[in-house]
Parts: structure tokens; C-alpha cells; sequence
């Protein structure tokens, strides 16, 4: 597989895939573990390949070619078609890091075979014996020469160089034009074979749907004739049962009166849980008075106890006062005597004293 003149310049790990031949769309695994997937440059041919080898099989040999292109189908997918190889090849990549590095490496062999193919035809073009008819075509032009007549020299005329480059270009155009369409058609070729496995699985979906719709139209109308049949045979009963229409009556009538009895009951509940409730209620201020009372009842008794104390002490405050007050008037009765006997007294004093 690899010779000698080969020689790697860059290497990865990668899990390989190929597209599913049959189908187009699923991806087939090459290998249970991810593989080294090399860069690979013939000196001698001057030609790039990828390759990876799993045990003694070659799970990719992909010549490179400036009309591949390496798609990233997701951040740590990506893929290239090899049409020599008739398949398409996928990598998993560990990180989104190695898929960019094996990404730029592409586009920088991918640009190397361009330029590589684009020496080799100018080697081509150089050596091609379709050039060189043109340069027969046009006969050689002789020319006197000064020294006489024998001496005739054949020189190329100029509008041969003129024709031979014209043509040079005119064929290097067409190659390059034929590499563009190549590309062009290979891109045009996936991008329909894309978009018919997608057609094929958007009619694969509606067969589905159309299968699950009809079951369910089965289904459907299969339910409506039972209910029809049911109409019918209600329709039946009812034509018989006249009477039936009455007792629905009877019972409907029956049932709103039985709901009104059971409405004024409901009322009467929530009237004898809310007199309940405030009966509760007045029970508790009842007992709250009631305490209040005995409070009230007991201080009123120390009250009267104390007033009959302040009473019994103002009765003998008031009987000490009237026997002070006897006293005090005993008293100025006394002085009053003394006083008018003292003035006698001085009187007679001042007589003698006057005699």
C-alpha cells in the first residue's frame, strides 16, 4: 500500500465511517476504535493521499484532487466524497480542535494538488504534438539575403509564435474550465443525491401517514355505523314508549323538587352551624362575664369591707374631735373665767394704785 517514496506529514486520530452504498444516507463504522488517519505525499508522482490502515486492510486510500472539498457536518464531524473510490468518507473527531487541524490540512494539500496539476499540464502543453501542427501549418517564409541570392535563410514567421500562444491559452482555459465543471458537477451530483434521499424519506413518512390515516378512517367509520345503528335503535324505543317521555317528566320535576328540598336543607345546616358558632361564641363571653363578675363582685366586698373599716374610724375620729371639743371648750369656759378675773384683779390694782 505505502512505498517508499511516500512519506507522512500529518497524522490524527479519527473514528472512520463510509457511507452505507446502499442506502446513501446511514454512515457504516470501518472499525470498533478510532484509527490513525495520515496525510500522505508521493514525491514522485507528486500526489497527495489520505490513508488509514486497520490491522492488514486499508480502510481509506483517498487520492486528493482540487475538486475535493472536506465539509464539518457538525463541530466534531466531518466528510469528503472520492469519486475514483465511488463512496464517501466520514471522521469523528475526539475534539473540535483536531477536526479544524484535519480540516485546514485538507484545504492545504488540496491546494498543493492544484498547483501540482497545473505544472504537470504545462509540462503537458509543452510537450504536446497538437501544439507543434500549428507551427507546420505555417510555411516558412524565405527571406534574401544581403550577401545574394543563393544564400535563402528560413526563418519562423511571427504570426506563428502569435497562433502557437493563442492556442496555449485556448487550452489552458478549457482545462481550467473543465475543472471548474468538474466540480461543479460533482457538488451538483451530491447536492441531488441529497436532496432525493431526502425525498425518499419524506414519501417513506407519508406512506406511513397514509397507512396510519386510513387505519384511522377504518376505524372512524366503523364507529359511526355503531352509532347510527345505536340512533336507531333508541329512535325505535322511543317510538314504542310514548309513556316513558312522561315519567322523564315526572322524574325531572320529581328530582328539581328533591334538589330544592335539599337546597333549604343545605341553608338550614349553615344556618344552625352559624347560630352554633355565635352560640359558641356568646357561651364564651357569657363565662368571660361571669369571671368578670366574680371579680367584680369580689372587689365590691373588699370595697365594702374597707368602707366599714373608714366608716367605724371616722365614727371614733368623730367622737375623739367631740370630746376634744368639750375639752376645748371646758378649757376656754376656764380661760374665760380666769381672763375676767384677771381683769378684776388688775382694775382693783389700778385703783389702789390711783388712791
Amino acid at each position: 500500500l505505502l512505498s517508499s517514496r511516500e512519506q507522512p506529514i500529518f497524522s490524527t486520530r479519527a473514528h472512520v465511517f463510509q457511507i452505507d452504498p446502499a442506502t446513501k444516507r446511514n454512515w457504516i463504522p470501518a472499525s470498533k476504535h478510532a484509527l490513525t488517519v495520515s496525510y500522505f505525499y508521493d514525491a514522485t508522482r507528486n500526489v497527495y493521499r489520505i490513508i488509514s490502515v486497520g490491522g492488514t486492510k486499508a480502510i481509506i486510500n483517498s487520492t486528493i484532487t482540487p475538486n475535493m472539498t472536506f465539509t464539518k457536518t457538525s463541530q466534531k464531524f466531518g466528510q469528503w466524497a472520492d469519486s475514483r473510490a465511488n463512496t464517501v468518507y466520514g471522521l469523528g473527531f475526539a475534539s473540535e480542535q483536531h477536526l479544524s487541524q484535519f480540516a485546514e490540512k485538507f484545504q492545504e494539500v488540496k491546494e498543493a494538488a492544484r498547483l501540482a496539476r497545473e505544472k504537470s499540464q504545462d509540462k503537458t502543453e509543452l510537450t504536446n504534438p497538437a501544439l507543434n501542427i500549428t507551427s507546420h501549418q505555417v510555411l516558412p517564409s524565405p527571406i534574401i539575403s544581403s550577401n545574394g541570392p543563393g544564400e535563402d535563410k528560413l526563418f519562423r514567421s511571427q504570426s506563428a509564435d502569435v497562433e502557437i500562444t493563442t492556442e496555449k491559452e485556448r487550452l489552458k482555459k478549457m482545462l481550467s474550465e473543465g475543472s471548474v465543471s468538474e466540480v461543479q458537477w460533482e457538488a451538483e451530483f451530491f447536492s441531488l443525491q441529497d436532496n432525493n434521499n431526502k425525498l425518499v424519506a419524506a414519501l417513506h413518512e407519508a406512506n406511513a401517514n397514509v397507512d396510519q390515516w386510513k387505519k384511522q378512517l377504518t376505524a372512524y367509520q366503523e364507529e359511526t355505523e355503531s352509532l347510527r345503528q345505536r340512533v336507531a335503535e333508541l329512535e325505535s324505543q322511543g317510538a314504542h314508549d310514548s309513556s316513558s317521555e312522561n315519567n322523564k317528566e315526572e322524574l325531572n320535576q320529581t328530582l328539581e323538587e328533591l334538589e330544592l328540598l335539599i337546597k333549604a336543607k343545605d341553608e338550614e345546616i349553615q344556618m344552625l352551624k352559624s347560630q352554633k358558632c355565635s352560640r359558641w361564641e356568646t357561651e364564651g363571653e357569657r363565662e368571660e362575664t361571669l369571671q368578670k363578675l366574680q371579680e367584680l363582685e369580689a372587689r365590691n366586698a373588699e370595697l365594702e369591707r374597707r368602707l366599714h373599716l373608714a366608716e367605724q374610724t371616722l365614727a371614733e375620729t368623730l367622737a375623739e374631735r367631740e370630746k376634744i371639743q368639750n375639752e376645748v371648750t371646758k378649757v376656754a369656759e376656764i380661760m374665760d373665767v380666769k381672763i375676767f378675773e384677771f381683769n378684776e384683779i388688775r382694775q382693783g390694782l389700778a385703783k389702789l394704785v390711783e388712791s
